[in-house]
């Protein structure tokens, strides 16, 4: 199978898929209209709804959503061989993931702008809700952790991003002020993108290096955790919108270059279809069923979509039928990034890998990178994984003319860009969904958690203790598998609230229904699993958030059945 082909056709499907099934959910399911006034202009408070230019929020959206999720789960599942990554991306993105973000992001603007888990209350029951808002905190808390370590490690093994990483900010800060001004958003937006670029050249030739020693992820971790208390307090039009729109034109640009690099390079797939060292004797390898399910997330489908949509970009949706464009257009856009993300590892790779003053091209390549399988079995080791997709990328580059140098960089930048984003936006996410826990029946949020500095402290010290933790164990990064799992539970469940709203309104729901079925079979199955491996690694800690998981899960479905009964259909 050649690059460019499998490129081309998943590239047309997108474009088929957009325009004729995501049209059909608009139309016939929820049937949007710009009659329906959204939150962001009834609720308008100048901090966190502030209803935006389409452009814009699809920009913001798209940056939330993508992080480094689509670029992480691909770059490990292709272990599995490049046919099932590929087709759970193409086929999950499409019927599964743009359902879900876009269904969910249309029914929390028909309900104020509530998140997904406080709009349960609404849809289900209120107990239901409280079992749906801790399992959210289970998830961002392991988001921010994570992510925090990701962007630690990539800022120490690829210290030519700092500079630029960090540049983005005055930037931003500039470009959201030039907007407010009136200033032409597209004229401005470029300047801002090319002294990005200029940045990243610069940055290439000025790396920044923490002088401790052994202590160097921790201290990024740090000054990563302290940026995000203050990024994710100010009002959203200040950094979080411009500079999330500063980064989808820097995804759109490294899309272009990562095409034209195939175009160009022509690379044929150096890697199995189907890996047959999976079923090797002795394999350290997992099984494909259903861990594949869990470690590619974000690309095909992922819960944590349904709280950006739910959390941060609802609240900045102008008219109704932005949300199609925003939601649909914006997850299939990130399928597309994973499929890409896949083309760099199985073909970008195989260019040429240095290993041991040993350049390796075609299948050895592929092969030496993925020697070593620690993952999923054993604690998983990302940074082999980035490093593929990195080298792979900048190898797909450099047929352009860009020196491996400055690919490495901007590659590098790039990653990192989108989970410092992403960090953001979770941040003042689970702030918002921590602030509905603690809702009285009035509607008020009780003292002190109502105040936003307050409530965002506690989020971010909760996050930096167990990161701070896991760094100082070593053991942050086995955290992958937990995290993948309730990440795509939470999508089932977020399949199962809009089964159920599309019930209660008479609609079509197996559009849900059916893709939340096999969702939730692959991941309790998964987290079954995941309750054996910890039981049998004495791993008492995440063994029992496994547990309360599966029991909060369990409680939701049987809310979910019984509202089925006892509200019915309107």
């Amino acid at each position: 199978m050649n690059t460019i082909l499998l490129m081309v056709l998943s590239f047309v499907g997108y474009i088929i898929a957009y325009r004729l099934y995501g049209r059909y959910i608009a139309r016939k399911i929820l049937i949007t209209s710009d009659k329906n006034l959204m939150p962001a202009h009834e609720l308008k408070d100048g901090i966190d709804y502030v209803p935006t230019r389409k452009s814009i929020v699809f920009g913001h959206h798209f940056t939330t959503i993508a992080g480094v999720g689509p670029i992480v789960g691909p770059a490990i599942g292709v272990i599995w061989g490049w046919l099932p990554a590929f087709l759970w991306v193409f086929l999950g993105s499409i019927f599964m993931g743009a359902v879900h973000d876009f269904t969910t992001l249309v029914i929390s603007a028909r309900n104020k702008g509530k998140t997904i888990g406080d709009l349960t209350g609404n849809i289900v029951n209120n107990s239901t809700r409280f079992a749906f808002q801790f399992l959210i905190q289970f998830l961002l808390w392991m988001v921010l952790s994570l992510f925090a370590i990701i962007v630690s490690i990539l800022f120490v093994k690829h210290p030519e991003s700092v500079l630029p990483v960090w540049l983005q900010i005055p930037i931003a800060v500039w470009l959201g002020w030039q907007i407010k001004n009136g200033r032409n958003e597209l004229v401005y937006s470029i300047i801002a993108v090319s002294l990005m670029y200029v940045s990243i050249i610069i940055g290439t030739y000025l790396p920044v290096e923490i002088p401790f020693k052994d202590h160097k992820e921790l201290t990024w971790s740090l000054v990563i955790f302290v940026y995000m208390f203050f990024a994710s307090t100010v009002p959203v039009q200040k950094l979080l919108q411009p500079r999330d729109y500063i980064n989808s034109h820097q995804l759109l640009v490294a899309m272009v270059l990562l095409v034209l690099g195939i175009i160009i390079a022509r690379p044929p797939i150096a890697a199995p279809a189907i890996n047959p060292a999976v079923h090797a004797p002795g394999s350290d390898i997992p099984d494909l069923m259903p861990l594949l399910f869990i470690t590619i997330a974000c690309g095909a489908i992922s819960g944590f979509h349904s709280l950006a949509s739910s959390g941060t970009t609802v609240k900045q949706v102008n008219k109704e039928n932005d949300s199609l464009l925003i939601g649909y257009g914006g997850m299939i856009l990130e399928g597309f990034l994973a499929v890409l993300v896949i083309l760099a590892v199985v073909g970008g790779l195989g260019l040429g890998l240095e290993k041991g003053n040993i350049t390796h091209t075609g299948i050895n390549a592929f092969n030496t990178q993925y020697s070593t399988w620690k993952g999923i079995a054993a604690g998983l080791d990302i940074s082999p994984k980035l490093e593929a997709f990195v080298i792979g990328a900048s190898n797909l580059l450099s047929r352009l003319g860009i020196p491996v140098q400055v690919g490495t960089a901007l590659i590098a930048v790039f990653v990192v860009s989108f989970a410092n984003t992403t960090l953001d936006s979770a941040t003042r996410i689970q702030r918002l969904s921590l602030q509905e826990i603690f809702k009285t029946k009035k509607g008020t949020t009780i003292k002190p958690v109502n105040n936003r500095y307050f409530a965002t402290f506690i989020v971010v010290v909760l996050a930096a203790l167990v990161t701070f933790y896991q760094l100082r164990i070593k053991g942050a990064l086995e955290l992958w598998r937990m995290f993948g799992a309730l990440n795509q539970l939470l999508a089932a469940l977020g399949l199962g609230i809009v089964s159920i709203y599309l019930y209660h309104k008479g609609r079509n729901y197996l559009v849900s229904f059916i893709p939340m079925l096999f969702v939730l079979t692959v991941t309790v199955w998964a987290m079954i699993k995941n309750i054996l491996k910890y039981y049998e690694l004495g791993n008492i800690v995440l063994l029992i958030i496994a547990i309360l998981i599966l029991i909060l899960t369990g409680w939701m479905l049987t809310g979910g059945i019984g509202s089925l009964f006892t509200k019915g259909r309107r």
